[in-house]
């Protein structure tokens, strides 16, 4: 009697015909599924596009820290010894550019590709040198800066101040 009363239990739970059903809750529950899904989506492509921005400006950091280190070992602009830069050199060569051919070879040595304008200065900012591809230099807005400390040597070696290099990597036309 405890068995047949136990089958028979189990039997009226499964043919109980006394609940309803609601057709709708399906459709709710996809919607809900799909809105999650698409949330998730965006904030995954969110996620990769500032990603994707911060290592090409790393990568655009490191490219104008070689171009500013290059530059302070670039032969023709170097003064009487190997670790000063000659501001004559840098006359010639700074806008407007009164060496034109050396100018034009300046920027070839570093890149036909790259558009970057280059500063020298003294760290007391009593001299400035602006060499840029253009004879007016352009202002963009994406822009990635970097700088290295140099000697500059002012006439003779006897005057020799501090002073930084600057390279200012544009964004470049193809991107």
């Amino acid at each position: 009697m405890g068995l047949g009363s136990k089958n028979l239990s189990t039997s009226s739970f499964t043919s109980d015909e006394k609940a309803f059903m609601e057709p709708h809750n399906d459709i709710i529950s996809t919607a809900m599924v799909v809105i999650g899904f698409v949330i998730f989506a965006a904030l995954i492509s969110k996620t990769y596009f500032a990603y994707d921005d911060n290592s090409l400006a790393l990568e655009n950091y490191r490219q104008a820290a070689l171009i500013a280190s290059d530059i302070a070992a670039y032969p023709p602009i170097q003064g009487s010894r190997q670790d000063l830069i000659s501001a004559d050199a840098l006359d010639a060569i700074s806008i407007p550019a009164a060496d034109r051919e050396m100018h034009t070879e300046f920027f070839r040595r570093f890149s036909a590709n790259l558009d970057f304008t280059v500063e020298i200065r003294t760290d007391d900012g009593s001299h400035m040198w602006m060499i840029d591809r253009h004879e007016t230099p352009s202002s963009d807005n994406d822009i990635i800066a970097a700088s290295v400390p140099v000697v500059i040597e002012l006439g003779n070696n006897a005057l020799c101040v501090p002073g930084t290099v600057t390279v200012r990597l544009r964004k470049n036309r193809w991107i």
